[in-house]
């Protein structure tokens, strides 16, 4: 039997990316365009797995949204 990974195990690569690639203004903006294209997550192309996709890439420059994460965590 096979372990599911979790979201942040699947999109490791992705995140990986995005810190090395994208300034941190513009990592904060991504998030929120991320978190606003899973609202409309009823649309064909868009998906509600943005919601939480944005917030991690948000809280890359959010400390208190990464505190947060942290002790969630826990």
């Amino acid at each position: 039997m096979t372990r599911n990974p979790s979201l942040k195990e699947r999109f490791r690569p992705f995140f990986a990316w995005v810190r090395a690639r994208v300034p941190p203004g513009l990592r904060l903006l991504l998030g929120v365009l991320l978190i606003l294209g899973g609202i409309f997550g009823f649309l064909p192309v868009l998906g509600f797995w943005m919601i939480p996709l944005g917030v991690l890439v948000a809280a890359m420059d959010i400390k208190l949204i990464r505190r947060w994460l942290r002790r969630r965590k826990r």
